[in-house]
């Protein structure tokens, strides 16, 4: 009963055995006997093959195999190697019965009963036809690559395993540096820089940066096999695996000695025709500074030689003329200190809008009345941080430039709005957009409109300084400025400026009344020009102020440790001598802190240094009035808090 019971569980063991092999098609699984005939067939096979069951069984299995291989007993020796090792093994091309081939992954093993007796051969068979091929279009793509790699001689292609050694070389590394690849594969690349370079750890960071970053790229000197240099550009990429480890570096260098070459007699060539180009522009600049103040002088000793005859009636009109002049010779003045970026630059955070609505009655008066003014400023604008009356003259400037490009009459628009640059919210700027819809410029004014004394206007009818003062201010308040423009269509100017996030801090407005009583002060004028210091002490003492003048900084001190007291102190602040007008102030805030001192100055690279100290300082040329509210003004800050900006803004004359 038990015998009955395993031999049935047997049975039924083999059968799903059997079902399984069955069912199996991505493999042909058969059984040869021991000679080779086909002794059992699973769908797979029939499927790889073409043959039925019933069609191969009982048929040598060499029928599968090429001709050729017949021809070399492949069959024969297949079985024989299986007896012998155990094991048969290989890929190759097999027959189909309609005759097709197919690249085939085989395996043959023996089988054999208890007692060891070969009873015949398991033969597994895949086909592999599509992965051969694939395998195949690699290896070419490889090949094809390789060929490529070496064929290339104009650059240095060249493989190193992670600690730098040289795995590879190509034709191009061996013409470039010289060595062959027997001599160098094997070697660390460090041997290629100079040896300040690698004393200094070049090679190391540089393989260190393209681990980290992915890729290190760089200019520098390199060294050839018979020590020769040349300056070479070099880029290290990483090379990982799927999983992100790292198994080696790509390293492409370029020899570009000559186009460094190249460069530097380009920049030279360069440098002489700026140089040259510097000195017509001097030669320009000097002609056009001669031409506008001596006009400026003949109209200022005109008006006062004939002042000393004119009858009372005509002498206020005479004054006035020579005024204007001087106010002519002031704006001059600024615009070229503009142009310089020698002018006192004293940014605000300020509203734009609020500043352009405000200079309505101001930009009117530049233009004319068939010209019409219109605004376009944009809701939520954002601060900016710049010197107003510099904003404020640019302005000006390019209404006046609009205003002459329409003799007959058009529209001047001013336009605001934020601007975000693509990609990025960190680069935000403000643009103030002019625009006239007059004559237009041709590219070549275009190009030079910023040029210092450049203009296409006839002599005596503009100076040439007021476009050149927008490009300054732009650049100084660390923006730009560009043109669009089209003959017959207008002409825009965009003046991009940085946004800031501080806060508009709202400007103290002061009245001053220059006939209102004021307390007499005692002043001590520093200044080493005679005249200057005899109109200011005029002005002052016209005032009921008690002046007293010293011609230099040195004598200022004499007077002032001789225990004369004063209530502030009016300097020049470029003297001759070892001690300037900030230095005599310095000195007087450490010895007398309660002494206040008024700083003047028409300019001085020292005038930024004095308004960071905290100096008031007032502009030369000033006005009475002007000189007058300065000095009283810093008079009265000891005894009041201190204001928004130490400062002080003169009025305009005739404002």
């Amino acid at each position: 009963m038990a015998s009955q019971f395993g031999s049935a569980t047997e049975n039924a063991d083999e059968q799903r055995f059997r079902l399984l092999v069955q069912s199996v098609t991505d493999y042909a699984i058969y059984m040869l006997d021991p000679s080779g005939i086909v002794a059992s067939w699973n769908r797979g096979a029939e499927r790889f093959k073409g043959y039925t069951e019933a069609e191969i069984i009982g048929q040598h299995f060499s029928r599968f195999y090429t001709e050729e291989d017949r021809q070399t007993q492949l069959p024969r020796r297949a079985l024989a190697t299986a007896v012998n090792e155990g094991r048969f093994e290989q890929e190759g091309w097999r027959v189909r019965k309609d005759g097709t081939r197919m690249w085939a992954h085989v395996v043959i093993d023996p089988i054999r009963d208890p007692s060891g007796t070969l009873i015949g051969f398991a033969k597994i068979t895949r086909d592999i036809t599509g992965q051969k091929v694939a395998r195949e279009a690699l290896r070419q793509s490889e090949e094809r690559f390789r060929l490529l790699v070496q064929g290339v001689t104009d650059y240095a292609i060249f493989m190193l395993d992670p600690d730098g050694v040289v795995t590879n070389w190509n034709a191009g590394a061996a013409r470039i540096k010289g060595y062959t690849e027997a001599e160098i594969v094997g070697q660390h690349f460090s041997r290629f820089y100079t040896e300040e370079d690698q004393a200094a750890g070049v090679p190391a960071r540089a393989l260190e940066t393209a681990t980290r970053d992915g890729r290190f790229e760089a200019e520098g000197w390199r060294v050839r096999k018979d020590g020769t240099r040349f300056w070479a550009s070099v880029v290290i990429d990483a090379i990982r695996e799927d999983t992100g480890q790292l198994i080696g570096l790509a390293k492409v260098t370029r020899d570009i000695t000559e186009r460094r070459s190249g460069q530097e007699a380009l920049e030279k060539a360069r440098g002489s025709l700026f140089q040259a180009q510097k000195m017509e522009a001097l030669g320009g600049l000097s002609s056009g500074i001669a031409h506008d103040f001596n006009n400026i002088l003949t109209v200022i000793l005109g008006n006062l030689d004939l002042l000393r005859r004119a009858p009372e009636q005509r002498r206020e009109r005479l004054i006035n003329n020579a005024v204007h002049a001087v106010e002519q010779g002031r704006k001059l003045t600024q615009q070229l200190l503009a142009f310089g970026r020698r002018h006192l630059h004293q940014p605000e955070v300020l509203d734009l809008n609020g500043l352009v609505l405000g200079m309505d009655d101001m930009l009117k008066q530049s233009l004319r009345g068939d010209i019409r003014v219109e605004f376009d400023l944009a809701q939520g604008l954002w601060p900016v941080e710049v010197d107003p009356a510099q904003l404020q003259i640019a302005l000006i400037n390019l209404a006046v430039n609009a205003r002459d490009a329409m003799p007959k009459g058009g529209q001047f628009r001013i336009r605001t709005e934020n601007v975000t640059a693509p990609g990025s919210d960190l680069e935000q700027s403000v643009a103030i957009a002019v625009s006239d819809t007059g004559s237009g410029m041709p590219p070549e004014v275009v190009a030079r409109a910023f040029e210092p004394f450049f203009t296409t206007k006839e002599v005596g009818k503009g100076t040439g300084l007021g476009l050149p003062q927008v490009y300054a201010f732009a650049q100084q308040s660390r923006g730009s400025v560009r043109i669009t423009s089209e003959v017959g269509r207008g002409t825009t100017f965009t003046i991009s400026l940085p946004r800031t996030h501080a806060q508009i801090v709202e400007r103290q407005r002061v009245s001053h009344d220059p006939d209102a009583s004021a307390r007499p002060l005692r002043v001590l004028v520093v200044e080493d020009n005679a005249q200057v210091a005899e109109v200011a002490a005029s002005i002052m003492a016209e005032r009921g102020h008690a002046v007293v003048s010293s011609a230099s900084a040195a004598e200022a001190l004499n007077v002032l440790t001789s225990g004369q007291p004063f209530d502030v102190i009016l300097s020049d602040l470029v003297m001759p001598g070892e001690m300037n007008g900030f230095d005599l102030a310095q000195h007087v805030r450490d010895r007398w802190p309660t002494l206040p001192v008024l700083l003047a100055t028409g300019y001085s690279d020292q005038a930024a240094r004095a308004i960071k100290a905290g100096f008031p300082l007032i502009s030369k040329p000033y006005e009475p009035a002007g000189l007058l509210l300065a000095v009283e003004g810093a008079a009265a800050a000891v005894t009041t808090p201190k204001q928004h900006s130490n400062v002080v803004r003169l009025p305009r004359i005739g404002k």
